[in-house]
């Protein structure tokens, strides 16, 4: 048949499809069903599979589950748009932007979306009771255009592998476009253009990193592959190192004056940009007075500031295993705004009288003038809490401090606020960057006490903001909410626990001091890590809402971020509030601030989100060198995961997950039993459940996957 011939029976084919379905609205009919009803020959019958895949293609007809096609249109076929989150396993979910729901995506569906791209979603019809399901029509928006990965050269070609494991496609690179990079070397690549699902995207190599081995280039790539920023531009430095103290005494009429007081700031040994200050005095009454007196960073930085909008954009300080990527310019974080010792700084002081056991009886809130008097580490005052240096000349101080920090602990996890003391690691780096040494972070008292007192102003900032209403509503706020776990996740973690052997009940109405006797109940256990990081998975992320739910996990109903306004972009937003507040606002202005703070909200959670991610990875980049230089060696460690294709354990103290495959498994013939999270021998009947304790041997190390294999060491 001519090709003008094939043209016009495919258009036939195309309206007869339509008019029949048309005819039949909301009803569906499979391939065969329709055939059988247009009476389609044998000999064109490749014609009308064309057509019929022509009109799914283009959207003209909608293609069901089941292989089923119906006439578009109807509430269940419409077309929702929102962000596309990918998975590491290659499908995706995108939340409706109008009600919150999420729609599955199948790898075969993404039709060129990558992770965070904004979307249009069509529909596919859904059963009652099952995830909405669809395929991406149309890439709205890209979140990023630049990539960082591994530039592998063949005879023919040049290709980028992404190191991100959600970008899930090679980038074909032509040789004019390479920059001439040489094979194995990290690059950052331009996505360039992407056709179609049938292609590789093309893109072109916009900078050479270097090798993975060269000093820097494995942290480089983290900040480069995460879109962070680098540096601050001129023209923020220069307006930044304008800014001085300057008349301290003509700002006293509206401050405290505390330089007199004794205040002093305890952070950890490394730390540059000092937050926060802290003061203790015994009152005649009994009561303590405890002062918590923030650098007051609102001074500095107007709103609407290039600097201001810079640090918004930025959201947070961002603290990599080799480097500190800070929200404000040094001139101010580590300068001005930083209550260094034996200088005169700004504050925002939060005075609070505490009875010996530590409730608050009264507040005061104003911004003041300090000067710390004493800069302390954690381990110098832990030193003279255990009585290793009473000498100290504020060692009858901290002691105090400390003796009303635990009454402050204890009331809090009374009320039911859940104690996640995770563990964690440091590094010992040589003077090339590589990790000589992963050093467990001890949790010492010293951090508890700041903590508290942190938490304590934070609290007490939020509960004064409460009290400013118009007509009964509170004004406009930032709260840091976390809210309580969703049933599907209790149920998880409930399955989880019972695969353990633990029989604890967990409550349907779950409270937090309900989840924090779980994890008492598990305290010293050989499974307590593991458990602890799972119900970590289990509670939502906190983040910051204009509207107030809460936090579960602290079990405080009114909360916000006060303490930290040099590295978080929210606690400079509150004190501004602060400020504002004193003073009544009118109508017209609450409503600017509901929209502003909106704003805050949305891109600081954004922001923290993509630190805490950037932060995890540089940390696991550290790991995987690190135990590169241990090939062969055997580790003590816990089963973290079990699935049908291995196990994952992770080594102890330094925290390394890595996979035992199950093609080394060779003693028998596993059996993966879900419910119970093990892998069960059928001959031997030997079993490798999650939790147990494991023996493994380092075998295979991957840095441009950041993967570690193991092999179990059976004795």
């Amino acid at each position: 048949m001519a090709r003008n011939g094939k043209s016009k029976a495919n258009n036939n084919f195309k309206k007869e499809i339509v008019n029949f379905l048309r005819n039949r609205k909301g009803k569906s009919f499979s391939r065969k069903e329709i055939s059988k009803a247009l009476r389609v020959k044998k000999s064109n019958y490749q014609l009308y599979r064309d057509a019929l895949k022509d009109l799914a293609r283009s959207h003209q007809i909608t293609s069901l589950k089941g292989g089923k096609f119906q006439i578009g249109g109807g509430a269940a076929l419409k077309k929702v748009q929102g962000t596309i989150q990918m998975t590491r396993k290659g499908f995706a979910f995108v939340t409706d932007e109008r009600n919150g729901e999420d729609i599955f995506i199948a790898a075969q569906n993404l039709n060129t979306a990558l992770d965070q791209d904004q979307v249009e979603v069509q529909l596919y019809a859904f059963s009652k009771g099952r995830n909405k399901e669809g395929h991406v029509v149309k890439v709205l928006s890209r979140s990023r255009k630049t990539f960082v990965g591994t530039y592998h050269k063949s005879e023919y070609y040049g290709f980028v592998t992404p190191d991100d494991p959600k970008i899930y496609r090679d980038f074909y690179v032509a040789d004019a476009n390479s920059m001439e990079a040489k094979n194995g070397q990290k690059v950052v690549v331009k996505l360039d253009k992407w056709e179609g699902n049938q292609l590789n995207p093309e893109g072109s190599v916009m900078e050479i990193l270097g090798y993975p081995d060269e000093p820097g280039v494995d942290i480089s790539s983290v900040v480069k592959g995460f879109g962070l920023p680098l540096k601050f531009d001129k023209q923020i430095e220069q307006e930044a190192s304008k800014i001085q103290l300057d008349g301290v005494e003509n700002l006293l009429k509206d401050r405290l004056d505390l330089r007199q007081w004794i205040t002093i700031t305890i952070d950890p040994e490394d730390a540059k940009d000092f937050d926060d200050a802290v003061s203790l005095t015994k009152l005649e009454n009994g009561n303590y007075q405890l002062g918590v007196h923030i650098a007051d960073v609102s001074h500095f930085v107007q709103q609407g500031s290039r600097i201001d909008q810079e640090g918004l954009e930025r959201g947070t300080s961002i603290y990599l295993v080799d480097r500190v990527i800070p929200m404000l310019p040094e001139h101010l974080s580590n300068g001005l705004c930083s209550l260094q010792p034996d200088r005169q700084r700004l504050t925002f002081s939060c005075i609070m009288e505490l009875t010996p056991q530590g409730q608050v009886v009264n507040y005061h809130l104003q911004p003041s003038i300090i000067t710390n008097k004493r800069r302390f580490n954690y381990e110098e005052v832990q030193g003279i809490i255990d009585d290793k240096n009473s000498a100290d000349e504020y060692s009858k101080l901290l002691k105090e401090m400390h003796s009303l920090s635990r009454n402050l602990r204890k009331n809090r996890f009374a009320k039911g606020s859940i104690d996640f003391d995770t563990p964690e690691v440091r590094f010992k780096l040589d003077e090339k960057g590589k990790p000589v040494e992963i050093i467990p972070v001890k949790r010492l008292q010293s951090m508890e006490m700041i903590e508290e007192f942190m938490l304590l102003a934070n609290q007490t900032v939020t509960i004064h903001v409460q009290k400013k209403q118009h007509n009964g509503k509170p004004y406009p706020f930032i709260y840091r909410v976390h809210e309580k776990p969703d049933k599907d996740k209790i149920q998880n973690f409930d399955t989880f626990l019972k695969a353990l052997g633990y029989k604890i009940q967990i409550k349907k109405n779950l409270s937090p001091g309900d989840f924090q006797e779980i994890l008492n109940h598990i305290e010293g256990s050989k499974d307590e890590i593991l458990v602890k990081e799972v119900a970590l998975r289990t509670m939502m992320k906190a983040s910051y809402s204009e509207k107030n739910v809460g936090h579960f996990g602290l079990a405080f109903d009114f909360y916000t971020h006060f303490t930290s306004p040099i590295r978080r972009y929210p606690d400079l937003m509150v004190h501004r509030l602060l400020k504002e507040y004193e003073q009544p606002i009118s109508k017209k202005r609450e409503s600017e601030l509901e929209n502003i703070l909106k704003k805050v909200c949305k891109i600081s959670s954004e922001r923290e989100r993509l630190a805490l991610e950037a932060e995890r990875e540089s940390v696991k980049v550290k790991q995987v060198e690190w135990i590169e230089q241990h090939q062969g060696e055997e580790f003590e460690g816990l089963i973290s995961g079990v699935t049908s294709y291995g196990l994952f354990v992770e080594i102890t103290p330094q925290l390394i997950e890595g996979l035992v495959h199950i093609d080394n498994m060779a003693d028998d013939f596993y059996i993966y039993e879900e419910k119970t999270y093990s892998l069960i021998g059928k001959d031997l009947g030997r079993v490798y459940r999650l939790g147990d304790e494991a023996k493994v041997k380092v075998t295979k190390v991957n840095r441009e996957h950041n993967t570690v294999d193991f092999e179990l060491v059976v004795e």
